[in-house]
C-alpha cells in the first residue's frame, strides 16, 4: 500500500531546551496544538482531544514510540473511524519531531507526518495545511509569549 507524508520544518529562534518543551509538556502542547495528557515516555499512551468534525469524534490516539530527549519525539497519531460507504478510513499514523540545533542557537525543528494512504486523502490535505499554517504560528506565539 501507497503512503504519503507531511513533512514540514520550522527554523525557530528558540533553544533546543525550549523547543523540546514544547513538544512534551502536556500544559504546553495543549496551549499550540490540543488539549492533552502527553508524556515523553516510550510506551505512554495519551490523547489529544479537539473540537468534534464531521465523522470524528474530536480524539486523537496516542502512544509514545521513541524519545531521544531533546533530539527526537515520535508518536503513533491514530483518530477517526472507518466508513466504508463514504469510502473513509481511520488515520493510522506517525508523528516524528526531530530537533537539530541551529549556528544562531536556535532549533531546526522537522515534522513528518506518516502513513496516509489515499483513503485518508482528506485528513492528509487538511492536516497538511495545519502543519504548515496555523499550528506552526501556534508554536512559534508559545515559545515567544510564554516561554520567551
Amino acid at each position: 500500500m501507497t503512503t504519503q507524508s507531511i513533512v514540514a520544518e520550522y527554523d525557530l529562534p528558540h533553544s533546543v531546551a525550549k523547543v523540546w518543551r514544547a513538544l512534551t509538556e502536556p500544559k504546553l502542547v495543549s496551549a499550540w496544538l490540543m488539549t492533552t495528557d502527553i508524556s515523553a515516555e516510550v510506551g505512554h499512551k495519551f490523547t489529544f482531544q479537539a473540537q468534534p468534525m464531521g465523522d470524528w469524534d474530536g480524539v486523537v490516539r496516542c502512544e509514545v514510540l521513541e524519545v531521544i530527549p531533546g533530539k527526537r519525539f515520535r508518536y503513533s497519531w491514530v483518530g477517526g473511524k472507518n466508513i466504508p460507504d463514504k469510502y473513509v478510513t481511520a488515520l493510522d499514523s506517525v508523528v516524528d519531531w526531530t530537533l537539530t540545533p541551529t549556528t544562531t542557537g536556535g532549533t531546526l525543528l522537522r515534522l513528518e507526518h506518516s502513513g496516509f494512504t489515499a483513503a485518508n486523502a482528506m485528513a492528509y490535505e487538511m492536516m497538511g495545511k495545519g502543519w504548515r499554517g496555523h499550528v506552526r504560528e501556534r508554536m512559534e506565539t508559545l515559545l515567544s509569549e510564554m516561554l520567551g
